[in-house]
């Protein structure tokens, strides 16, 4: 019994799951392109969660460059209210819209819209902090998405 325990315990450390981080070194340097600009307007929240989740690929020039111009809305939607017109739940609904022109002068938009529904909180400074939050994790996951386009593009 203890041979075949210590066989499982070797097999297991010696093979491996495949894992990769997503944002390490090796898998950045996949990407064979670089954002030479990028111009903001819009939400000053997610715009600076985007621009540091961007700030990544603008370090190493590569032959293939992108100017991104970027505009975000956030808004936050009332979905429904209790008896006393007090508000029970939330969405927080993000709209990125990118314009991109590439090195060889070719152009392309994309449109990203992601929300998130969630309940109201008596403290308010707990549901500030949670919205906050909210538009951080959005924020990502449209940058995560506009990175695999651009990639693809």
């Amino acid at each position: 019994m203890k041979n075949k325990i210590s066989i499982f315990i070797i097999l297991l450390f010696l093979s491996s799951c495949g894992y990769e981080a997503v944002y390490s070194l090796k898998n950045r340097m996949k990407y064979d392109f670089y954002i030479s600009e990028l111009n903001f307007i819009g939400d000053r929240e997610t715009n600076l969660k985007i621009k540091v989740d961007l700030n990544n690929y603008t370090l190493v020039k590569k032959d293939k460059s992108f100017k991104l111009k970027i505009k975000s809305d956030t808004e936050k939607i009332i979905l429904t209210k209790d008896n006393s017109g007090d508000p029970t739940n939330f969405k927080i609904e993000t709209t990125v819209d990118v314009d991109i022109l590439s090195n060889d002068n070719s152009k392309g938009s994309f449109e990203f819209i992601e929300s998130f529904n969630y309940d109201n909180n008596a403290d308010t400074f707990e549901l500030k902090s949670y919205e906050k939050e909210i538009k951080k994790n959005l924020a990502r996951s449209i940058t995560e998405k506009l990175v695999f386009k651009l990639s693809n593009f």
